[in-house]
């Protein structure tokens, strides 16, 4: 069954939505349910790094971070149904690799003995961040740093397990999603770095709004929220999963955890948190938005100019006002029970043709004061020549999925395409799914083959890595990931 975005769902044993009786647990779980009791805890690592690093997000030259206008966290989540332990790990970062995520779940799982497929980490995305890739100054090994603070963030909210209970619902907060990328009209084209030409346009200039045929693909209005309380009425956590890129709007040369932390933040505010003991975690999950910003290029929004961090604050407030109306009306149930399961799946690294190469070779070999056909043309040249010569030809991606009670929760390691993630949504084996990005690794852009058809940023060499059928074998695994563990 799948739920129409304009209702607000919570799943209860026995509760009974738009005329239909959800199932009611088996002998089996009734018995688990009897004789278990359900835990939660919640807790946060700060992951700032040090004043000097590069900041990540945009082309060269990039800034060099000389303020933190706000932390970066990691914010954790433990759930325990008595059997089987489920964490979350959402960290304020553009996204990490997937060597980072995996040697911090080996030393959990070291240290607390839940499995690694039990372990969905995930990147914010925010751009006001550094990389933990590469190091300016060797003293600085922000990879081992943020690692150490992800398990330690995790094994503190391990240790918070208490008896608690659980709720899930969804919200709607249409007025921040805009398909970023635009289909211009029959017989128009835009140039693109290779020397060719797109029919679609991510971000497209006033100037190219006549040639506008409209948005390349869909929004998800949605907001979905799941809500976790101690059994004495206090707000343990409260993890959202909302489908837009990050914000911005920031200094350029801050850190900051975007809108996502201004959430986590505002949210605890809002509930009245602040002096609670062990501390309220919020945490805010990016869903599949890889083609999704907040920004309106139909012309409908009028422009306003505004200060830093405004917008950041608009948009945080807006979901978290929603997310807490979502959450006053849910009925919260004391068990559910939980599972997780993990894969791996192998794509095959995307090539440049012949044509490309020759290409990229005489973009490099252009005089310094050689005037540019594509203002991006030197960079994607040098990503042309690494991805003839990235070795082995293939990844690994961790694809995972996670049942909490009749709620299910997907992971891709990708820039998710907003369609794709409605799809696996509306699939799905639970009467409610959402999906998290950027989670465990992180291997660029996920258009589906069709938008690939059409190209623009998304879609070009050195932003998308894998191959053009990517999105179709990703989302035939989480469906079959979900149906495992329903």
């Amino acid at each position: 069954m799948n739920v129409s975005p304009s209702f607000l769902v919570c799943l209860t044993v026995g509760l009974t939505v738009f005329g239909l009786p959800f199932p009611a647990p088996s002998s089996g779980e009734e018995k688990s349910a009897a004789r278990r009791v359900f835990k939660a805890g919640a807790a946060t690592s700060n992951i700032t790094p040090p004043l000097g690093m590069e900041i990540v997000g945009n082309f060269a030259p990039r800034p060099i971070a000389s303020h933190v206008h706000d932390e970066l966290h990691v914010r954790c989540l433990a759930l325990d149904d008595g059997e089987t332990r489920l964490v979350f790990a959402v960290a304020d970062t553009i996204s990490l690799g997937r060597d980072v995520w995996d040697e911090a779940k080996l030393k959990i799982e070291a240290a607390t003995g839940i499995p690694v497929a039990n372990l969905m980490f995930s990147g914010t995305h925010t751009h006001s961040s550094v990389s933990a890739i590469t190091n300016q100054d060797p003293s600085l090994n922000y990879r081992q740093f943020i690692i150490s603070r992800v398990v330690d963030g995790v094994r503190r909210a391990v240790n918070n397990l208490e008896p608690a209970r659980i709720a899930w619902g969804t919200g709607k907060v249409p007025q921040h999603v805009f398909n970023r990328r635009w289909l211009l009209k029959e017989g128009v084209t835009n140039p693109n770095p290779f020397g060719g030409l797109d029919r679609a346009v991510m971000n497209p200039s006033s100037l190219l709004r006549a040639r506008l045929a409209g948005p390349a693909g869909p929004t998800n209005p949605e907001v979905y929220c799941l809500s976790v309380q101690a059994l004495d009425g206090r707000q343990i956590a409260l993890m959202a999963n909302y489908w837009l890129h990050y914000v911005g709007g920031v200094n350029k040369e801050d850190l900051s955890a975007d809108y996502f932390g201004e959430f986590c933040r505002r949210v605890g505010q809002l509930l009245g948190t602040e002096q609670q003991e062990p501390p309220f975690v919020g945490i805010l999950a990016n869903g599949p938005c890889g083609d999704v910003n907040n920004n309106d290029y139909s012309g409908k929004t009028p422009a306003v100019k505004r200060e830093p961090y405004e917008k950041i604050k608009l948009v945080a407030n807006d979901l978290a006002q929603e997310v807490l109306k979502v959450q006053q009306t849910l009925k919260h149930q004391d068990w559910v029970p939980l599972k997780a399961t993990a894969d791996e799946l192998e794509l095959a690294v995307r090539r440049p043709t012949p044509e490309m190469v020759s290409w990229a070779e005489g973009v490099l070999a252009k005089p310094k004061d050689s005037q540019e056909t594509h203002r991006l043309e030197k960079p994607y040249a040098e990503r042309t020549i690494a991805a003839r010569d990235a070795k082995p030809d293939t990844i690994k991606a961790v694809t995972q999925a996670f049942r909490i009670g009749e709620l299910g929760i997907a992971a891709i390691p990708f820039e998710v395409f907003t369609e794709i993630g409605l799809e696996i949504k509306a699939r799905s084996p639970f009467a409610n799914t959402f999906t998290i990005e950027l989670a465990n690794g992180s291997y660029g852009y996920l258009p589906t083959p069709a938008q690939h058809d059409v190209g623009g940023y998304e879609t070009w060499l050195g932003t998308n890595r894998v191959e053009r059928t990517a999105s179709d074998k990703i989302l035939a695994k989480t469906l079959e990931m979900l149906k495992r563990v329903r």
